[in-house]
């Protein structure tokens, strides 16, 4: 009589009779693969943040690295990637419709449902591709010295950062001209900057309303500037001009930021392509009928936990490159 009694009270708050917790055997694995999936990440942004913190003083402010729009010119930090982010956040409550749509067995919502989400996951990996893209090309150049810190340059009167073509000069036999007919378009293994070390140091000693940023942060949470005086000093232990960022320089600061950079976001970046890829595969199975004829949508549960695995990381990865 006693068992009985409380088999009862847990059916009335499971709701799962004596099995509460029953999965089937492609969820399951689903959850392995979150589940070891979602450590791997943790150790990536674990050293991410054990280099930031070792690294703390050099470390590039995110606010002054990711300030571009596609088609706007001007300083817009986060703006974008703020739109990234919503979008991606979006498409992970177009896959809860869906699903939900996939229990109640209507096909026409699953479709549309899906359809919105893939278009938002497409829409994200372009967004990373453009920033990549951006982030590599760089837009005001900067010098790095023998010890392989980075000088950065800024106008005295405004106080904005001032990129190397407002003030480098051309000088005449600095450079081989660098056109197709030549045949010289590279030099020591890696392509020609657009202004050489004499260049740059020339513009500053002509241009006295430009300064020299170090990329050591200061206790007010800027980057350190230099007077007049010690600019003109510091470039002398200029060695070559950095534009963009690589895995070898990184014309915003540390390195080991671009390293990472590529790296998590990266990685990241692959799994909402593969996200997107399944995606387009169960889209297509839901317009063909494959699973009316199941009598199930489970499919699209399935990687409906994928996605938003991928989402909540994103999260992850955006407050500790971009808010922190």
């Amino acid at each position: 009589m006693e068992t009985s009694v409380t088999t009862a009270s847990e059916g009335r708050v499971w709701g799962g009779g004596n099995r509460p917790l029953d999965a089937s055997y492609g969820k399951l694995m689903m959850w392995f693969f979150i589940v070891s999936d979602a450590l791997t990440f943790s150790g990536f942004l674990a050293s991410y943040g054990f280099s930031r913190f070792k690294f703390i003083e050099t470390w590039p402010i995110a606010d002054e690295v990711f300030t571009h729009v596609p088609f706007f010119h001007g300083n817009f930090p986060m703006y974008y990637v703020a739109f990234m982010t919503f979008i991606l956040i979006m498409s992970s409550v177009t896959m809860v419709l869906a699903v939900d749509a996939g229990h109640k067995m209507i096909q026409k919502k699953v479709i549309l449902y899906m359809f919105l989400t893939i278009i938002g996951g497409a829409i994200f990996v372009g967004s990373q591709a453009w920033e990549w893209a951006t982030f590599i090309k760089g837009d005001y150049g900067a010098i790095e010295t023998k010890g392989g810190r980075i000088l950065q340059f800024v106008k005295a009167d405004t106080g904005e950062r001032a990129a190397l073509a407002d003030f480098a000069k051309t000088l005449p036999g600095e450079r081989v001209d660098h056109e197709r007919r030549n045949g010289i378009w590279f030099y020591q293994d890696k392509a020609l900057p657009s202004f050489t070390v004499n260049e740059v140091t020339e513009g500053l000693l002509a241009n006295p309303n430009i300064l020299i940023r170090t990329e050591t942060i200061t206790e007010a949470g800027e980057k350190q500037l230099l007077t007049r005086e010690e600019s003109l000093t510091r470039i002398k232990d200029a060695t070559e001009v950095v534009e963009g960022a690589n895995l070898i320089h990184n014309e915003y600061g540390s390195r080991l930021f671009a390293d990472f950079f590529f790296f998590i976001t990266g990685f990241h970046g692959f799994h909402v392509f593969s996200g997107v890829v399944i995606n387009i595969i169960i889209f297509f199975n839901i317009i063909l009928g494959t699973y009316e004829r199941r009598g199930h949508y489970e499919m699209v549960e399935k990687v409906g936990l994928y996605w938003h695995f991928v989402d909540l990381v994103w999260v992850f990865v955006f407050t500790f490159f971009y808010l922190v």
